[in-house]
């Protein structure tokens, strides 16, 4: 079987919360130039690619000597973006790393890669660590709950479990980072719509609820946040400056 993998990095230039993101400025180069530079740093992909709709990111990228794959604006997430390019460039498995996460670690893109190699009953992968206390009320950070075996059970801005009374469970926070298996992105037009998904505004809950297994693989907490608005920005430069190996 062809085990290669490739790192895919969906970048979208328009974004409500903070516009054209993928070329904001973040130590002295652009998001998405850090985000690639750093994911590219893996030992078990082949290739790293930027799937974005916009030819100024691709530029970004082409001119710091990578490589960049023009996809429809009309894709609706992510993942839509990630399968589109493995329909031309074919490969076992394929990590999507988001194009906001500039903390990203080369060594988690690897996690993931074996993760799958090593659980062939599973078509997606992804990573949680512990939570902090402090973010178990916080919406937007996203929780895990999971059974022995590592697969997934559920997903949620909600804090879960929720606690009635003390007990040994951590508290997982998700790690925004995927693999998957071509078969899967190829099939992923055919998942149904998912309820859960709308209502959470959380994409992988639509593969739960279609009934796809997800394996989740344990991390530590990145250095920074992912990007989705000004202050995060602003905080991820503060950390750049102390410390720009973060």
């Amino acid at each position: 079987m062809n085990q290669t993998a490739l790192c895919i990095i969906p970048a979208r230039y328009g974004s409500t919360r903070l516009p054209a993101k993928p070329l904001a400025d973040l130590g002295g180069c652009a998001l998405i130039e850090r985000v690639y530079a750093r994911a590219s740093a893996a030992q078990t992909t082949a290739a790293t690619l930027v799937a974005t709709d916009d030819e100024r990111i691709a530029a970004v990228i082409t001119a710091a000597g990578g490589q960049a794959v023009l996809t429809s604006a009309e894709l609706a997430s992510g993942t839509d973006r990630v399968a589109a390019v493995a329909r031309d460039h074919p490969a076992e498995i394929y990590v999507n790393v988001q194009g906001d996460e500039p903390f990203v670690r080369a060594a988690d893109v690897d996690r993931l890669v074996r993760l799958l190699r090593d659980n062939p009953g599973f078509a997606v992968a992804s990573l949680c660590h512990p939570m902090a206390p402090s973010a178990r009320d916080d919406p937007n950070t996203v929780k895990v709950v999971c059974a022995h075996n590592g697969q997934a059970l559920y997903f949620s801005r909600a804090p879960i479990p929720y606690r009635r009374q003390d007990g040994p469970t951590q508290t997982l926070q998700h790690l925004g980072l995927y693999a998957y298996r071509r078969e899967f992105l190829l099939d992923l037009d055919a998942l149904p719509p998912s309820p859960l998904a709308e209502t959470e505004c959380l994409e992988q809950l639509r593969f739960l609820q279609a009934g796809v297994p997800m394996l989740m693989g344990r991390t530590e907490p990145l250095a920074g946040p992912s990007i989705d608005t000004a202050e995060d920005l602003a905080q991820a430069r503060a950390i750049i400056v102390h410390d720009p190996e973060a």
